[in-house]
């Protein structure tokens, strides 16, 4: 499943920023740095919405401006300190940078070559000055970006909470229908359910690129296989409005969405329920054969349902024999 989009609240955001921004100024400015604010509109374009993606960007960055200080030094020695000389600079500086991959880097990298443009001066000190502009800016965003990144672990848990009581909602209103017909089923909870998943795949992807060094696919696989059980309970919920029959085989399945549902707990493998499956399997088998046509579709209809649960719970136990180690926790069914 593609990731969805990861974002900063606002507010943590705008702190983040003033604080990285003020201070690379000051610290620029007490340094006695040459164009102390350019340390600001840095540590400004650094703030990122993760540890991971803030990481990532100040190595491309780094590199970025060590190529643009280079390129910038060279072009001025060989064609002088001119405006055009600047074009030739970013006519081999931006091919370079975006065939490496460091063009997040060009804005800030140029207007650094720019200040060698603006001094006419290309000296190791002044070269120093820039480079250490940017080590500022960025450092302080990293810092930032580092102390304070909250925990969506308490998130996390109540949204595991809330899936797994939609699905057991979902479910005993399954077994519901087909005990007392109770209305058509217009898939509700599980449109419910699909914007709850979405909006915890959104924190736990959050949550994954916060973790620089003991990063786990665990959150973001549960939630992918909940989501993947939901298209089946989807599909579920179209052929059951068809079972309008009141007969034995939607008791027995009925018992089944019934079972399932109770037996969604975090230590549960939902092994045993494959077994049951099986059983129910060979119950449907030995049943008298339909004598009408309705009752032949109504068969069918059930068959076809007991093969979609079959498919719902092998999908969480394929999870739980992946993730199934003594240092994880193990979700529901």
């Amino acid at each position: 499943m593609k990731e969805k989009e990861i974002t900063m609240p606002i507010f943590q955001r705008t702190i983040k920023l003033i604080l990285a921004t003020v201070l690379a100024i000051y610290l620029a400015d007490w340094l006695g740095l040459a164009y102390a604010t350019s340390a600001g509109i840095i540590a400004i374009l650094s703030v990122l919405d993760t540890r991971k993606s803030s990481f990532k960007m100040a190595c491309n960055r780094l590199f970025s401006t060590l190529l643009a200080l280079t390129i910038a030094s060279l072009t001025f020695v060989l064609f002088g300190f001119d405006i055009w000389t600047l074009t030739i600079y970013l006519a081999f500086y931006v091919p370079i940078a975006y065939h490496f991959g460091w063009e997040a880097g060009i804005a800030p990298s140029t207007v650094l070559a720019a200040h060698l443009l603006l001094e006419q001066n290309i000296s190791f000190s002044f070269l120093g000055n820039e480079l250490a502009l940017f080590l500022l800016g960025t450092g302080l965003a990293l810092l930032f970006n580092n102390l304070y990144m909250p925990s969506q672990e308490q998130n996390i848990e109540a949204y595991h909470a809330q899936v797994e009581d939609l699905l057991k909602q979902i479910l005993l209103r399954f077994e519901s229908f087909l005990l007392n017909g109770d209305g058509r089923n217009e898939a509700q909870l599980i449109n419910q359910l699909d914007l709850t998943l979405e909006k915890a795949l959104k924190v736990v992807y959050l949550d994954r690129h916060n973790q620089l060094f003991q990063q786990t696919n665990y959150q973001v696989h549960y939630f992918e296989m909940r989501a993947a059980q939901n298209k089946i309970l989807r599909t579920m919920a179209g052929n059951i409005n068809k079972c309008l029959l009141e007969g034995r085989e939607n008791i027995i399945l009925a018992s089944l969405f019934e079972r399932v549902a109770q037996q969604l707990s975090r230590e549960n493998s939902a092994k045993e329920l494959l077994l049951d499956i099986e059983l129910f399997h060979t119950t449907f088998r030995e049943r008298p054969l339909p004598q009408t046509r309705e009752e032949f579709e109504t068969r069918a209809t059930l068959f076809q349902l007991l093969h979609d649960m079959e498919a719902f719970i092998r999908l969480k136990v394929e999870f739980y024999q992946t993730y199934s180690k003594e240092d994880e926790k193990d979700p529901s069914v």
